[in-house]
This record gives structure tokens, C-alpha cells and sequence, in this order.
């Protein structure tokens, strides 16, 4: 029986519709979460611990802009960061995968591990963003690569563009005086990773610091009309601790800073990993010294925030801040005196933790106590600007938590310290120590509920056994899992 022509058009039509409804399904597969293509200016200062800012609680240091950043958007209490020190911290958040999937347990690029997986900025890179850094965003030795304005560790293919921003660092003219191992006082001005302060002549532009939040404000005016991930890397307050004179001035005299509390016997219970490979007996700092260095980084901490200030003002008169994700963040928290601890590397939460501050477009500000991780960056950016997230990546999606600060996608957040052959499990209620993978280093459990300082290790007690054998069960699983990956 022939076919009618209202027969054939009606096929028609349905072949039509279904060749469009197949090139719209594939249209969002491509792009799952359709979503306005916001920038994504992610700044990160260098050695910051959280408990060094005014938004987070303390009543000495003053951080004014990146108080008004934590009013706009979430401020995160419980964020770890992946490796108590720079180099394999960056490598993580950078590639998307741990230290101990890639192997980047020093300070090194992840490139060769990872070869040709993008990395967060590429990602971005690869879908039309102009990509850029300035300053220290991948691992740079400070003061060395400030210095020389070396790239060091860095990976020219996450960029469009990039910069640096040489300083004087320890050799800025100024008042400087070296605290670490000079008890006598005789010793000069040094460089290196070495506790000294500069109260330095001349204003902010003199120094790296300044130098990059001018290049940042450049950047944003002339990329306004494109999309943009733009990296701002301080690196101040690291050592030493340098910044115009007008910025110590609210920390004088020095013998006016509170020091942490001085616990007797404090690390009788301490595994010997878990002593910091700086302390105030080790760096030979008397009270004085450890007062003027407490002094000095806040100073820092302030000139920093200074230029933060300049960056987001920028942003704002560009006309960007409703079309732009502001992300804070430090990588990895940094010990003034606590447990007479000093800088980084230790797992106790003052290194381990950081500030982080995501500002997003139309989002509520809020604080969230839920566990999150620096690695978790990549993920969640890429979602918000409808990207298709790499299944390869290792973080996790915390999205929903900007709209839901209640909602929670982790059990425990995971750090190491791969100098000490460190591992951390810190979970809302627990925070569980582990010095080499079967424990013979040593482990501290501590009851952060009842105990939030960490002072008292239960691990020795018979009564937490039961405790203790079930985080190094989740300890070794966690491991298995970051270590199951598509890496070569």
C-alpha cells in the first residue's frame, strides 16, 4: 500500500526532531551544568594561618579586606590543606591529585607525573580562559626564587601568560635583625628560610608583594572583556618577614604580643616525629625573639592584606565582582609558639589547616563547618562554571555547600608531611596522627571536642585501642584509594 505524503512528512519530521534532540543531548553532555562563565580569581598567600586573621578571630592582627571578602562569601573553619609545606601542597591543588598518587612530595612540577592532564588553570585554558599567574602559585622558593625572579617549579603549559615579581626580601634597607640561632645578638641579616625581620624603608612597591598586587590590577583592567583565571600569588607572610614600616606599627612594642600558653611537660606524650622541626628551644629564640616574631608576621600578615585589598578594589572597578568566583586561601597553616612550635611541616591544625574564602556570584555569605580540602579548588570551580569535572580528579565537588553550608562530602579530610613520613586523618570529632604507613614512627589521637588545642595524646590508652586500630585501618584504605588512580 503506498505511503500518504502526510505519512512521509510526519517521518520526516520525527527524523528532524530526533537529529536534534541528539545534538542537544550531546551538546550537554559536553557542557552537564549550563552555567554563566564566571571568572575565577583565586589568590593565595604564603605560610598564612588562619588564626593570624581578624575574620577568623584574632583581636591584635586587623585584616580588613579579606574580612570584607569573608562578608560576600563562605568562609570555610574546617579546610585542610594536602601537604604541610609548599611545594607538594601547590603540586596538589594544581594537578588535582595527592602527593602520594603523583609522588610530588617535595618541590618539584607535577608535569612529569601527570604528562598531559591538565591542570586547574590549563583546564580552564583549554576552554577559551585567558590563564595567568603572578607570582608564586606553583612552588617558588622564598626568599631564593623572589630574589632571582626565577620560574622554579613551575608550569609554563597552565598559562597564557606569565610573572614575576622580584623583591629585595631580607636585603631591603631597613631595621633587621635575625632572631633564629643568634642568641648573643652578633649575627647579621640573613637569607634563607630563616626567622629574620625587616622594617623596611620605602613603601609597598618596593617589595614582591606590592609589585604583584600592581601587575594583578593591570591584568584584571586589560582582560575585563574575556574570561580569565588569574592566579595571585603573595608570599608574604613567609620569611622573612618584611614589609614597609607603617606596618609594624599597631605591633609595638613587640613586648606587648601575647604569646601562646606554655603547657609543662607539653611533649612528654609527643612522638618524636611529631616535635616540629622548628622550635623556640632549637631556633635558640628567647621570649623577646619570639615576641618580635610573632610582631613581624602579623606585619606581614597586614602589609598582605593591604594588597589584597588592592586586587579586589580592582576587581570592583572593573566592574567584574557579579561575574567573578574570588577565591582566599593560604598552602598550609604555619605554627606561632603553639605547643612552642614555629612555621610549618607539623600536622597539629595550626599548620595543617588554612583559611579559605570562596566568594561566589548570587550566593549567599555563610560560614561552613563541614571538612573540606584545598584540593577539592579544581572540582568545584569547574562545576560552577558548568565545565565537565575530570573523573581522574581527586577532590571533590563542594558546590552545594555554597547554597547549604550544612551539607558535608567528606568524612575526614587527609594531609601528610612527607619529610616527617607524616599522615593526617582529621575528622569533626578526631584528629588521628601516623608517623610511616605502619605506624612505627609513632601516632597521637587527640579528642579535638574536648581537647580543641591538642595537648593531651590518647593514643596510649588502653581505653581509645579500639580508636586507634580503626583510624589505622581508615588510614590504609585511604591510602589504597589515593593511590588507585589513572596515573601512569
Amino acid at each position: 500500500m503506498p505511503t500518504s505524503p502526510i505519512r512521509l512528512l510526519a517521518v520526516s519530521l520525527g527524523i528532524i526532531c530526533f537529529g536534534f534532540q541528539s545534538l542537544t543531548q550531546a551538546a550537554d553532555e559536553a557542557t552537564p551544568n549550563a552555567q554563566p562563565k564566571y571568572n575565577v580569581l583565586f589568590i593565595i598567600a604564603d605560610d598564612l594561618t588562619s588564626t593570624a586573621l581578624s575574620c577568623y578571630g584574632n583581636t591584635v592582627c586587623e585584616t580588613p579586606n579579606i574580612d570584607a571578602l569573608a562578608e560576600r562569601g563562605t568562609r570555610f573553619t574546617q579546610a585542610y590543606c594536602q601537604a604541610t609545606y609548599c611545594g607538594p601542597s601547590r603540586a596538589s591543588f594544581m594537578s588535582g591529585y595527592y602527593p602520594h598518587a603523583t609522588g610530588v612530595l617535595g618541590y618539584k612540577s607535577p608535569r612529569p607525573q601527570i604528562g598531559d592532564r591538565a591542570t586547574w588553570s590549563e583546564h580552564f585554558k583549554d576552554r577559551g580562559y585567558y590563564s595567568a599567574r603572578v607570582s608564586k602559585i606553583f612552588h617558588m622558593g622564598v626568599p631564593g626564587g623572589i630574589e632571582s625572579g626565577g620560574n622554579e617549579a613551575d608550569d609554563a603549559r597552565s598559562w597564557s601568560e606569565r610573572f614575576n615579581s622580584p623583591g629585595p626580601e631580607w636585603k631591603a634597607p631597613g631595621d633587621g635583625e635575625t632572631l633564629e640561632r643568634n642568641p648573643d645578638g652578633k649575627k647579621p641579616v640573613v637569607g634563607g628560610n630563616t626567622f629574620v625581620v625587616v622594617e623596611a624603608d620605602g613603601d609597598d612597591m618596593v617589595h614582591s608583594d606590592g609589585k604583584t598586587s600592581a601587575k594583578a590590577v593591570e591584568l584584571i583592567q586589560q582582560h575585563r572583556d574575556t574570561p580569565f583565571w588569574l592566579g595571585v600569588g603573595f608570599v608574604r607572610p613567609h620569611v622573612p618577614f618584611v614589609a614597609p614600616r607603617a606596618y609594624y606599627e599597631p605591633f609595638k612594642p613587640f613586648d606587648s604580643m601575647v604569646l601562646p600558653e606554655k603547657i609543662a611537660g607539653d611533649w612528654d606524650d609527643i612522638p618524636k616525629p611529631g616535635i616540629n622541626y622548628k622550635t623556640s628551644q632549637n631556633m635558640q629564640m628567647d621570649v623577646r625573639r619570639q615576641k618580635k616574631a610573632m610582631g613581624g608576621y602579623y606585619a606581614s600578615v597586614a602589609f598582605m592584606d593591604a594588597q589584597v585589598g588592592k586586587v579586589i578594589a580592582a576587581l570592583d572597578a572593573a566592574g567584574l565582582r557579579d561575574n567573578t568566583i574570588v577565591i582566599f586561601t593560604s598552602d598550609h597553616g604555619y605554627h606561632l609558639g603553639e605547643h612552642d612550635f614555629w612555621a610549618k611541616v607539623s600536622l597539629r591544625d595550626e599548620s595543617a589547616s588554612v583559611p579559605l574564602i570562596i566568594s561566589v556570584p548570587g550566593k549567599q555569605p555563610a560560614v561552613c563547618h563541614s571538612l573540606v580540602e584545598l584540593i577539592d579548588l579544581y572540582p568545584t570551580t569547574a562545576a560552577l562554571c558548568g565545565m565537565p569535572i575530570p573523573e581522574r580528579l581527586q577532590g571533590q565537588d563542594i558546590s552545594a555547600m555554597l547554597d547549604d553550608p550544612s551539607v558535608t562530602v567528606r568524612e575526614a579530610a587527609f594531609s601528610v608531611a612527607p619529610s616527617r613520613k607524616g599522615f593526617l586523618l582529621r575528622e569533626q570529632d578526631w584528629a588521628y596522627l601516623q608517623y610511616n604507613e605502619d605506624a612505627s614512627g609513632g601516632i597521637e589521637l587527640f579528642d579535638v571536642r574536648r581537647d580543641p588545642k591538642q595537648y593531651n595524646n590518647l593514643a596510649a590508652d588502653e581505653a581509645y585501642a579500639a580508636v586507634v586500630e580503626g583510624f589505622k585501618q581508615k588510614l590504609a584504605a585511604r591510602l589504597a584509594e589515593v593511590r588507585d588512580n589513572d596515573l601512569p
